[in-house]
């Protein structure tokens, strides 16, 4: 022990996602069936060619952030509409489809990492404690209902095909407890783990403004995990501004 720091490892936080898909039976969107692999080779071919065609697509052609309670004054929940059936696990090969992510911006739910042993080998104690606040669950519920209203819109609808899990929501979403099982069977990581190193000033701060551990001498934290509460957003262009804010901090220091 060097200095003892209680906030290390503490206030995980991290974006919880759930996925909607919609199965329909057409090559045309991205899927592991025969008739969708012969598709994709052609496409590639044209690709190569034209540099057009499906595999110009970044599969996930459509976002939105949105507010699911008309008091908010910030987006709650993001969407992400990708042409493939994608994510949930255990779902396996379903074929073709699309599919649409919704992802709770701000959680107020906080895990922790811990040390499994002394032994450096061995892999941390990590444990997000999603959904552990009850506020994280509604936002998912919500982002759910959004996306099925969604879905139902005839640019959509005119399409067919079939929900695939969510059926047993009710056309108007109105089986609450079915929609929780999902969430609670169904949602995973978008792997934006911060806070862990939080910076600030408070007896759980890690870093200070200047991202210097407090309390040692030499060291600095320069990625996501000082960030003290997760942006309503990626985090990846927010952690390359951490890296350059920190070389700055370090020239400075230096000068």
């Amino acid at each position: 022990m060097v200095h003892d720091l209680p906030g290390v490892g503490e206030n995980l936080q991290d974006h919880l996602d759930i996925i909607v898909n919609k199965q329909l039976q057409t090559p045309e969107l991205f899927g592991k069936t025969a008739r969708g692999m012969l598709r994709l080779a052609r496409e590639v071919m044209r690709y190569r060619r034209t540099r057009t065609g499906m595999v110009s697509s970044n599969v996930a052609e459509a976002g939105a952030f949105l507010c699911t309670r008309p008091e908010l004054e910030i987006s709650d929940v993001q969407l992400h509409f990708a042409v493939a059936l994608l994510g949930n696990r255990n779902l396996g090969n379903l074929g073709h489809g699309y599919s649409c992510h919704a992802c709770v911006l701000r959680p107020k739910s906080r895990g922790h990492v811990r040390l499994r042993s002394a032994d450096m080998r061995k892999t941390p104690l990590i444990d997000p404690r999603f959904l552990s606040a009850e506020e994280d669950m509604a936002g998912m519920v919500e982002g759910v209902r959004a996306i099925r209203r969604i879905f139902a819109q005839p640019a959509l609808a005119q399409y067919g095909g079939r929900e695939v899990l969510t059926d047993a929501f009710g056309p108007d979403s109105s089986n609450e407890a079915a929609i929780r099982d999902f969430v609670r069977d169904h949602a995973d990581t978008v792997y934006h783990p911060v806070g862990t190193c939080k910076m600030g000033v408070d007896e759980m701060a890690v870093v200070d403004p200047e991202l210097r551990g407090r309390g040692v001498e030499g060291l600095r934290v320069a990625d996501a995990s000082i960030m003290p509460t997760l942006i309503g957003g990626n985090t990846n262009a927010p952690a390359i501004m951490i890296g350059e804010k920190a070389a700055d901090l370090i020239k400075a220091s230096h000068h």
